[in-house]
């Protein structure tokens, strides 16, 4: 297959290195409803995580690099620029397609030690509409089975993860796997417009149930909260008993982080879609990526009530340290 430069401008520039490089020599696999495909030589899969906050995981995985599901919110598109892609929306139609992945994966495994977590999923969706054809997130998982003593957590707003349930359950065989599914809102037609390529939130639930009786440890992420938008206390808590229906482990919520390259998509939808809601973000956001503290701890809280209300045991909270990608600004690649 002839290779295809991605921009005449990246291909013709002297001046790119690294991963800017070896993306703009990346092959075109096919391309379909605005989203193409490449290949991407990667010379490493397992990345330790660099970053200031106190994250619950040591590695990172990635199969793909960018997300079909399109999500206004995604904290990741700035992962794109690394490879010299700074349009925003590249992120969503340009997905690259990580080779040699269980290969490589079996040759780093030698470097993590006990007790350090593995996260797949904390940029790009290991079960995007990508996953069906290149089968990368499988082929990572089937090498798993063949160690011990790991702890792995998957974070995914795909139905598609039953798919490997029998896998799951082979790597929990000797190792810690939590499978994490993302939940905004159970509102389909609000999900529609935040994540527009997303599987529907009862399909998520369902794929948390079948995870379950398949004895795979899964559990609900309601992130990001979005203010004013998603966090009335009697939405998160129809999310919260939705995911005790299907039989979850555990329920967290995180509020919305945003970076500017994610508020460069995330501002003009909010225009299109809740117009009165625009200044509230521009002023909450406008010179930081967080939200102040007495916001996520009335979040917290508000959560640690419905947990109990609902059910769900305490002890569930040491159980999914890999819950979440969007706690931090986190180097990953």
């Amino acid at each position: 297959m002839a290779s295809l430069p991605l921009f005449h401008e990246i291909s013709s520039s002297p001046k790119l290195v690294g991963i800017a490089r070896i993306a703009a020599d990346a092959e075109s696999l096919r391309e379909g409803h605005n989203v193409e495909y490449f290949t991407l030589g990667a010379r490493s899969l397992l990345s330790r995580v660099v970053s200031g906050r106190n994250l619950p995981f040591t590695w990172a995985i990635n199969p793909y690099r960018g997300c079909e599901f399109a999500c206004k919110y995604c904290y990741a598109r700035y992962t794109h620029e690394f490879m010299e892609l700074r349009d925003g929306v590249d992120f969503e139609r340009k997905i690259f397609v990580k080779q040699e992945a269980a290969a490589l994966l079996r040759s780093e495994l030698k470097k993590v030690k006990r007790g350090e977590e593995i996260a797949i999923g904390t940029a790009t969706d290991p079960y995007q509409p990508a996953e069906r054809r290149f089968e990368i997130t499988r082929a990572i998982l089937e090498e798993l089975a063949h160690h011990s003593g790991l702890e792995i957590g998957i974070v995914t707003k795909s139905n598609m993860v039953t798919r490997d349930a029998e896998i799951l359950r082979r790597v929990g065989e000797h190792n810690q796997v939590f499978v994490n599914v993302t939940i905004t809102t159970v509102d389909t037609e609000l999900a529609r417009k935040l994540e527009p390529r997303a599987p529907r939130p009862d399909l998520r639930l369902e794929a948390v149930r079948q995870l379950t009786l398949a004895g795979v440890d899964a559990g609900v992420i309601c992130a990001p909260v979005l203010p004013k938008i998603t966090d009335d206390p009697r939405d998160l808590e129809a999310l919260v008993r939705a995911a005790s229906e299907a039989g979850a482990k555990y329920v967290y919520a995180n509020a919305l982080f945003l970076k500017p390259c994610s508020a460069a998509i995330f501002l003009p939808f909010l225009e299109q879609h809740f117009p009165a809601l625009v200044g509230h973000y521009r002023t909450r956001y406008a010179d930081r990526s967080f939200l102040p503290k007495g916001y996520a701890q009335r979040l917290s809280q508000l959560m640690a009530a419905l947990r109990k209300k609902y059910g769900f045991e305490n002890g569930h909270a040491a159980r999914s340290r890999a819950a979440h990608p969007e706690v931090g600004q986190m180097e990953l690649f």
